[in-house]
């Protein structure tokens, strides 16, 4: 817990596609035998609450809503992201000094309500409350189990768009009215960035002269942060601002506990295996990650001694991607060498294509000039050599597929013939 009893809200927000949230779905909903996290404690797993159980799996719950209208994906990439993931999170400590379990029940309780609010109640598929890690650092600290309680929200990323009439409609009074309003899912315009602007409303631009934006992820903190404080939950701070010298120790301590800070990320480690999902990013994407680095690179604020200090949430952000690259340079390399030796393959068969058709072509232009001769003279010569016939169409396999479908006896019995 942070100095005075205040502690530090952190809503993490990640979107997903297809292939991509099985991970996710089987460590939210507990549907692994065995997990590398090893402060999953299987005996606590009845603690876990479920604010909203999935009717079957993610993506069998999303097809039902595009069958059924609910939702759209109209104009859609093959890659586009279709689910999104809220995770939010407190200091461990702040829930063992309010109550410890039941006291997180209420909480994440009222955390729902928010979720509800911010993502529409039909578009989320799951949300439980994860009360089974334990966090081993505080075990070590204080001599006593305390469990790492925090909220999973999985939904589908919705936003309203709305389509006119053209000038192509037949009844002209129609053309620039709203022809539909369709709930599309979109994670890029539900999670936008918005442009800065200062007191006047005037456009806010960096020393570089580019276009500063807020991040989505900034203004859902604020969200969150004020809805909580709403509902009563006033000992609670922004994530990501104020860092104060004694909270940055608590950080330092904890740092050098190696692997103690393990279940709080837990969640974004188990991420990398899914990273490099997409490797075409658009224009507004490219604004948006820019951004990002932008703000990434003022993270932190100098102290006296000229050092910078960070709040829990950002060294928090730091470490993370800094594994993230870590993992997806690994990975890079990995995709690296599997293109080279598909290129490999992809030139074998080309060379195969390119002899067969040598082979082959004036037959081709033969069957196009006489197609009934062609076929009268090959169903005699099969019929009157159909052994042998039968041996060479096995016999051709090796050479295109590099299998053996005949012994070498009989093999050279054939090209003996």
């Amino acid at each position: 817990m942070a100095e005075g009893g205040i502690d530090r809200t952190v809503v993490r927000n990640e979107c997903y596609q297809r292939g991509g949230i099985g991970i996710r779905e089987r460590h939210n909903e507990r549907k692994n035998g065995q997990y590398a996290n090893s402060d999953i404690i299987a005996e606590r797993l009845g603690h876990n609450l479920w604010f909203k159980k999935c009717a079957g799996t993610y993506e069998q719950t999303l097809d039902r809503m595009l069958t059924d209208g609910v939702v759209s994906t109209r104009g859609h990439r093959p890659d586009s992201k279709v689910f999104g993931e809220l995770v939010f999170d407190v200091n461990t400590y702040y829930f063992e000094m309010n109550g410890g379990y039941d006291y997180a029940k209420t909480f994440f309780e009222e955390v729902f309500r928010f979720a509800k609010k911010e993502i529409g109640s039909e578009y989320i598929l799951s949300a439980v409350m994860h009360a089974d890690e334990l966090h081993r650092g505080y075990l070590e600290e204080y001599g006593r189990e305390m469990y790492h309680y925090h909220l999973h929200v999985i939904y589908v990323p919705v936003v309203q768009k709305e389509t006119k009439w053209t000038k192509r409609c037949k009844d002209k009074s129609l053309v620039g009215t709203t022809k539909e309003i369709i709930n599309q899912i979109s994670a890029s315009k539900k999670w936008a960035f918005t442009p800065a602007v200062d007191e006047n409303s005037n456009p806010v631009y960096d020393r570089n002269g580019k276009r500063v934006y807020t991040p989505s992820y900034s203004l859902l903190q604020d969200r969150f942060f004020e809805h909580m404080r709403a509902a009563g939950y006033e000992n609670l701070e922004r994530g990501a601002r104020d860092s104060t010298a004694e909270y940055l120790t608590v950080i330092e301590y904890k740092t050098e506990k190696a692997g103690e800070r393990l279940a709080n990320m837990e969640d974004r480690i188990a991420e990398e295996e899914i990273r490099l999902e997409k490797v075409l990013v658009d224009r507004q994407d490219v604004e948006q990650i820019e951004a990002y680095a932008d703000e990434i690179g003022r993270t932190g604020k100098y102290n006296d001694t000229r050092h910078i200090e960070l709040t829990e949430s950002q060294h928090l952000t730091l470490t993370t991607l800094a594994r993230e690259g870590l993992y997806s340079r690994k990975k890079i390399n990995i995709l690296e060498d599997k293109i080279s030796d598909l290129e490999d393959k992809l030139k074998t068969v080309v060379g195969k294509f390119t002899e067969l058709y040598e082979k082959t072509k004036d037959f081709a232009i033969a069957l196009r000039l006489a197609p009934e001769r062609i076929m009268e003279v090959i169903g005699k010569v099969f019929s009157e050599n159909k052994e042998k016939a039968d041996l060479l169409r096995s016999a051709s396999m090796p050479t295109l597929f590099n299998t053996t479908h005949l012994e070498k006896s009989e093999w050279d019995r054939v090209r003996e013939r």
